[in-house]
């Protein structure tokens, strides 16, 4: 008996030390998997990015023609999660060498419902023919801002690409190319981080018109208190990673934000830097104005200091050093933030200006001065973010997500632009009553009829699903080896994550639960 513990020792501790090499070796393996990638060309991710409006034009076009979403059957649920779902998920993985040619299919088959007959069953109509004649004394008022359709479509992709995204990039039917840049260079995903700050600020712009149309002028204090009872929730869940990652030894890339940083103390740190932000309109006349002043100031640091060679090469014996790229990245975050507040001021006021007031324009003056504005802002992001890289005529600048230097928050920002811009087409042309809706219970009953059940539920509780979808990431990186899952398997298992992640958006929405982090 005294030999028997030795013994059994001895045969365990091998098996025990091979298992331990096994799974270090391969979380080695997984980490490497997203390391030391270059990304791919602006072009190809534009055609990547343009399912999201395509599809909706497909969307539209049925609801409009056909009727087809008007009574909402398990038919309908399906086709509307196959159409805004299942299309951006082919994007980047079956389909994700041919992005023209799955654009081109999505748009013949929108050509082809356009062509049918219309639907005529005499039923209750999409819009009512009295809907913008007949006004009742007792209708609520249009208030100062709306909620248009094309900025949930928008919003409600950029969600669902990036849910499918954050697990997609860890089996190998996800290209590399479209997977995060480890210094210089684009890659959808880079653009996907990007996007999500920069709408969080387009949503952001919303109390400032309120704000602003009521004559009021909140104190500094007051805005600070306030953005800290946002960052709260948004920082414990950083700290809740933290621990989760370290605690479970699950793989991460430090280059990424930095040994402790993850995405969301960015997010956190954000709203109390937009309030102090926001004093500095007294001297610069628009959120525009302060991305770019901020944009330009960190280049020129970047550029002119030791600044850039410390983040891409520096050193880890301090906290600050340990997270040099979270840390600095968070002020290119913070421009593309402003940036996208600054959108948000042009499109969220029903009035044609920023100041969020209320006026009787008729809907066709406001689609097109929305539509010209709009346009502009496009072509001046991306003359900006032409003129910060070109070799030639502009300063020869690259792109780098992992500093996010000015190329990067211009680059977001006119992507962006450019994308709103076509949503927004899309809503213009195919759903153009509801811009002369008269009163807010018409309003509600057209924006209800051109939006997805889909996107108004991501769109609704957009970062509760934003961490059910990380939570699910992770659960699934635990239990299945992702880097030896095949082709057809990789497809069902995230089209089984998705229909788990859009269940709960949608099952939320039904029963009325709104989540605020």
């Amino acid at each position: 008996m005294p030999y028997c513990a030795p013994r059994m020792a001895t045969h365990s501790s091998p098996s025990m030390a091979a298992n331990l090499t096994t799974a270090q070796s391969y979380k080695q393996l997984k980490e490497d998997f997203v390391s030391n990638l270059s990304g791919g060309s602006v072009s190809e991710i534009a055609q990547v990015c343009a399912v999201a409006p395509v599809v909706s034009l497909v969307w539209s076009v049925l609801q409009a023609r056909q009727s087809f979403f008007r009574s909402y059957t398990p038919l309908g649920y399906a086709i509307d999660f196959l159409l805004n779902v299942g299309a951006l998920l082919l994007s980047v993985t079956l389909y994700s060498s041919a992005p023209l040619l799955l654009n081109l299919s999505l748009l013949t088959v929108a050509a082809f419902v356009y062509i049918v007959p219309a639907h005529t069953r005499r039923k209750k109509p999409l819009v009512p023919p009295n809907a913008q004649s007949k006004k009742r004394s007792s209708e609520q008022p249009l208030g100062v801002l709306s909620t248009k359709p094309f900025l949930t479509n928008y919003r409600g992709n950029m969600l669902i690409v990036t849910c499918i995204c954050i697990l997609a990039v860890d089996f190998r039917l996800f290209p590399r190319r479209f997977a995060k840049v480890e210094t210089w260079g684009t890659s959808l995903m880079d653009m996907g981080v990007g996007s999500f700050v920069f709408s969080a600020g387009v949503v952001a712009s919303r109390p400032v018109l309120k704000e602003r149309a009521e004559g009021k002028a909140t104190p500094l204090s007051t805005r600070l208190k306030s953005s800290l009872r946002h960052s709260l929730p948004l920082l414990v869940l950083g700290f809740l990673r933290l621990l989760s990652v370290k605690g479970l030894d699950y793989a991460e890339h430090v280059t990424e934000y930095g040994v402790h940083w993850n995405f969301f103390f960015t997010l956190g740190f954000l709203p109390p830097f937009v309030a102090l932000f926001q004093s500095a309109l007294k001297f610069v006349p628009s959120y525009a104005g302060l991305a770019l002043l901020l944009g330009g100031v960190y280049q020129v640091l970047l550029e002119t200091t030791s600044l850039k060679a410390y983040i891409l090469a520096g050193l880890r014996t301090d906290l600050l050093s340990m997270n040099r790229e979270g840390i600095f990245s968070f002020f290119g975050y913070l421009a593309i933030f402003l940036a996208g507040q600054d959108t948000g001021m042009l499109v969220l006021p029903r009035s044609l200006n920023r100041s969020g007031g209320t006026n009787k324009t008729s809907g066709t003056v406001q689609r097109r001065s929305l539509l010209l504005n709009m346009a502009a802002w496009s072509l001046i992001w991306t003359a900006l973010y032409f003129f910060a890289t070109d070799y030639k005529y502009g300063f020869g600048l690259t792109v780098s997500r992992r500093m996010a230097n000015l190329p990067y928050m211009l680059w977001v920002a006119a992507s962006n632009a450019v994308l709103l811009f076509a949503f927004y087409l899309v809503d213009a042309l195919i759903f153009p009553s509801f811009y002369s809706a008269q009163d807010a219970k018409t309003e509600k009953e057209l924006y209800d009829t051109a939006t997805s059940k889909v996107l108004r539920a991501y769109n609704r509780n957009g970062l509760a699903i934003f961490l059910l979808a990380n939570l699910l990431t992770g659960l699934v990186n635990m239990t299945v080896p992702t880097l030896d899952v095949g082709r057809v398997a990789t497809v069902g298992i995230l089209v089984g994550y998705m229909g788990v992640v859009t269940a709960v958006a949608v099952g939320l929405d039904v029963y009325n639960v709104t989540i605020k982090l």
